[in-house]
């Protein structure tokens, strides 16, 4: 035997070296897990948007891509000529915006005032309770609605009882329809929206609550001057990244609250392309609303991205 074939022993205590892994079989295991989403992403997202043309087209189904007419940007200048057109984008940006703002601030004041709790059990209940509505998807939460906010449910027996007000129409008047759906997606999602806040509040540096409290400064004083500073950068990220939604109110829940009764103020977007295109069957209207909704809906979010590059440092790539 040769000196070099002889194996070196290794020194007691010595750790172990890593073998080397060749690159390409150690990538190959993530890009085969990565398989089934790209798949699923060609054939649900991108595939459909060729469907797009028809927005361009007066689309008949008899006829074909092929065969229907080219009518340009017709179907684009006709929305902003309906009334029902503009209104529906008012609608959609009133309803967003709401969401937007109160989805920040309600999950911001529950989760400073739950991490002030310091019973740990009712910390956790609390919590809890108000996850579980996350987890109801809006049909059957939207059922419940229904039965408790009709003119003879739960919610108007105990305003009348309580407070002596008549039966309100929340679900047939327009102006309460529009906060009747803001305030009760709020209420489905504020506890689990808390939950970035809570792990943002986790992370605070203990060492400044005891400086402030040497200082004599109340609890008030150490959420305004260390809570708050701390977590305004996920606050601004979370901020940007929510306007990139502004024009989706939340299809699911409109469409199992709304009634021809509230289509003035509680119509969006979403649930107007529904209408104009599956019920109605003006399919090229119906394509072009929605590629208008997801361009402008692109932009926003390009803009809010760029936003909270500038503002927060947040980038993904």
């Amino acid at each position: 035997m040769r000196e070099a074939d002889v194996p070196v022993p290794r020194p007691s205590g010595a750790p172990l070296k890593p073998q080397p892994v060749p690159r390409k079989s150690k990538t190959a295991v993530f890009h085969l897990m990565l398989l089934p989403a790209v798949l699923l992403t060609l054939v649900f997202a991108y595939l459909p948007m060729a469907g797009l043309i028809m927005a361009f087209q007066d689309y008949k189904p008899w006829l074909g891509f092929s065969g229907s007419p080219w009518v340009g940007l017709d179907h684009f200048r006709y929305l902003f000529e309906r009334e029902d057109g503009l209104q529906v984008i008012w609608n959609t940006l009133v309803i967003s915006g709401f969401k937007i703002i109160l989805h920040l601030l309600v999950p911001l004041g529950f989760a400073l005032l739950l991490n002030e709790v310091r019973h740990m059990v009712f910390r956790r209940l609390v919590q809890t309770l108000v996850y579980m509505p996350h987890f109801l998807s809006w049909v059957i939460f939207g059922g419940l609605l229904l039965d408790l906010l009709s003119v003879n449910g739960l919610v108007n027996r105990l305003l009348a009882e309580l407070l002596g007000i008549g039966p309100l129409p929340f679900l047939s008047d327009g102006d309460l329809f529009r906060w009747t759906v803001i305030l009760t997606d709020v209420w489905k999602e504020f506890g689990f929206g808390a939950i970035i806040f809570l792990a943002a509040l986790a992370g605070v540096n203990p060492a400044l609550y005891e400086a402030a409290e040497i200082d004599g400064a109340g609890r008030f004083k150490m959420t305004i001057h260390i809570t708050l500073p701390a977590i305004l950068p996920i606050v601004i990220v979370l901020l940007t990244l929510s306007l990139g939604s502004v024009l989706s109110a939340n299809f699911d829940q409109i469409f199992n609250l709304y009634n021809a009764l509230v289509y003035d103020k509680g119509d969006i977007i979403d649930t107007f392309v529904y209408r104009v295109g599956l019920i109605d069957g003006q399919f090229s209207f119906a394509a072009a609303v929605g590629m208008f909704k997801s361009v402008v809906s692109l932009i926003l979010i390009a803009s809010a991205y760029w936003a909270a590059y500038r503002f927060a440092g947040y980038r993904v790539f």
